[in-house]
């Protein structure tokens, strides 16, 4: 039954959105110039549409009956079928057209003149020259099969069928462990390797275990998922799992991924992995717990020997009781709280621990031996965000405040330096949006801002950053510029940073502020003096013999400086004394400086060489 396809092509057109270029080509179409005749009918309703691939035989006749190319391998052909994806594959105007007007299993003959074939100015599809593309043909098609692919690369080479639908939204991704069945099938069907029985192809995703476009494949499915994945040659990459895929030109992989953990290499350097054996409720990252977080798990810690000796099991060791912490207050080891603190409720996870972020820097329980690595299994059972302070009245703020400064407090003197400061930082950040409403509670914010900048600067100071602790000190200073302890903490920072006449300025302003805070400032401008001394020892000592007059190279020199004996031991603390803080007082009166000595040339392109020339009473150099 020969049918005329311009009847057909309004049903097709509704099937799929034509593209810009399609929708051009289509205007060029004359009437007449493809016909349908179906030789074969198909069965259903179904026809192709745009995003189908579809699977066909196709032989190319003369219309005298003489064969010009045919897929088929008894005319020639290599009895691999075509396949094609509607909107995606380049397609002569003729198959584009006359395609969607056929039904499953249909066998039709369109009789083609030239212009729907490869006879059409500017073709997309090319031919060898020997092709007669400038004659009316006959392309004989059986549609094998049709159905909606994923489109995996752009350039085609793997497409994806979804046999079964997978159980929840995540997929996997580098570098994952995936266990998934996997058989391998050429384009003609015959079976190439199998491991669909017994235990199911374990690999990571990301080290080129399978191949290329296999793996490109698996990373689009759900877990529990079965799907076919058509992979072309220029995605069958070497692999060690599935070297037998190698040198065909296309294989259909069909896969059910049975399995994956999302494994997390949390320092990069292959030493603290976290692998999720159970997913949990909600979405990464935003279900996760934040700092301050109170996390409820169970856990239980095995040393990594061949025993996998347990030593503690909540379950067992804490009458069946789960942990409970807040997190970022240093009561669990480093490497357990990274790694809860990337979980969601639910979820259980196997942690790899080092000794480093395991026990060597924590209070180790007494059957764990020191150096020893670590595993955790760990279940966040659920976990409770931090009290959001919005709303709450002057007084409630400041209650919560205190609370999160006296965890501070305790961390800092387990000498979690890091963590505390972020306290004292987090309570800050909340006092941005705090406004008392009088001259008390004024009173009040600003005793407790200060407080916490002066925390937050001894911080700074214990972990050796001198510039950020005096920037806090600033910061009550500029508020209140008699602030007995931030000039104290301030002159200890700049007496570590090397800075000795900016602590000495300090300390002395202390006294002529508040009289009783003399002993402490006494105390630390001794200590200031022994600093200095031991530095110029230590200066002297270096550069002994490097200023020696030498005919042409130095001259000029003046050193009538003699060193200081030493002082008396300082019988005070380090510097961590409470002082209290000043309410009135005068700022000190200076003396003039006197007159600066002769600015050598040396000085002025070295500006710290002039500071270390001036205590080494080296004032006066001239470079000849």
């Amino acid at each position: 039954m020969a049918v005329d396809v311009d009847a057909e092509q309004d049903f097709a057109s509704k099937k799929k959105k034509p593209s810009d270029d399609e929708e051009k080509r289509r205007k060029k179409i004359v009437p007449g110039s493809l016909k349908k005749a179906v030789m074969r009918p198909g069965g259903g309703t179904a026809k192709p549409a745009d995003g189908d691939q579809v699977i066909f035989h196709c032989t190319v006749r003369t219309l005298d009956g003489v064969i010009v190319e045919s897929t088929r391998s008894q005319y020639g052909g290599r009895g691999n079928p075509t396949r094609l994806v509607f909107g995606k594959s380049k397609m002569i105007l003729g198959l584009l057209e006359g395609i969607p007007t056929m039904l499953k299993d249909e066998v039709a003959m369109f009789k083609m003149k030239s212009e729907m074939h490869y006879g059409e100015v500017d073709c997309p599809v090319a031919v060898s020259e020997s092709f007669p593309k400038h004659d009316e043909l006959h392309f004989e098609i059986e549609l094998i099969d049709f159905f909606k692919v994923k489109v995996i690369s752009e350039d085609l080479g793997v497409l994806k069928q979804v046999l079964n639908e997978g159980q929840g939204w995540e997929s996997p991704r580098e570098p994952y462990e995936v266990k998934a069945r996997i058989s391998a099938k050429t384009g003609d069907g015959k079976m190439i390797v199998s491991h669909i029985e017994g235990e199911p192809v374990f690999f990571t995703f990301g080290k080129a275990e399978v191949p290329r476009g296999l793996e490109m494949g698996i990373g689009t499915m759900a877990r529990e998922e079965k799907a076919l994945i058509y992979v072309t040659k220029q995605y069958l990459t070497h692999s060690p799992l599935l070297p037998e895929v190698e040198g065909f030109d296309e294989v259909q992989f069909e896969v059910e991924l049975v399995h994956f953990i999302q494994v997390r290499d949390m320092l990069g350097d292959g030493r603290l992995i976290k692998r999720r054996i159970r997913d949990g409720r909600g979405e990464f990252p935003m279900d996760c717990p934040l700092h301050d977080s109170l996390l409820c798990v169970h856990y239980k810690g095995m040393l990594m020997n061949e025993e996998r000796s347990v030593f503690y099991d909540t379950r067992v060791d804490n009458n069946g009781h789960p942990l409970e912490f807040s997190s970022g207050e240093g009561r669990v080891p480093e490497g357990f709280e990274m790694c809860v603190r990337l979980m969601l409720p639910g979820e259980m996870a196997l942690v790899t621990c080092p000794p480093d972020y395991a026990y060597d820097k924590f209070a180790r329980p007494a059957n764990v031996p020191e150096g020893a690595h670590i595993q955790w299994e760990i279940e966040l059972l659920d976990f409770t965000m931090p009290r959001d302070w919005t709303g709450l009245n002057f007084e409630s703020i400041m209650d919560e405040a205190e609370k999160i400064k006296n965890t501070g407090n305790g961390l800092f003197k387990e000498g979690k330096y890091e963590l505390a400061k972020a306290k004292y930082e987090k309570v800050l950040r909340e006092f941005n949006h705090v406004n008392p409403q009088d001259d008390e509670e004024g009173k009040v914010f600003l005793s407790s801002r200060n407080s916490l900048h002066l925390n937050v600067a001894a911080c700074y100071l214990k972990m050796g950053d001198c510039r950020k602790s005096i920037e806090a000190c600033n910061k009550v200073l500029d508020t209140n510029p008699v602030h007995v302890k931030a000039l104290y903490r301030r002159g200890m920072a700049h007496m570590a940073a090397g800075d000795f006449q900016d602590a000495r300025d300090d300390f002395t302003t202390m006294i002529s502020i508040d009289k009783s805070s003399e002993p402490d400032a006494t105390a630390a401008l001794l200590k200031l003096k022994q600093k200095e001394q031991e530095v110029y020892r230590k200066a002297r000592k270096q550069f002994k013999g490097l200023f020696d007059k030498k005919p042409g190279e130095i001259a000029d020199v003046t050193s009538d400086t003699k060193e200081d004996q030493n002082p008396e031991n300082d019988k005070h603390s380090s510097g961590d004394e409470t002082i209290s803080d000043g309410d009135d007082g005068e700022e000190p009166h200076k003396a003039a400086d006197p007159m600066p000595p002769p600015v050598g040339m040396f000085s002025r392109f070295w500006p710290a060489g002039r500071r270390l020339f001036t205590a080494l009473g080296l004032e006066r150099c001239t470079i000849l």
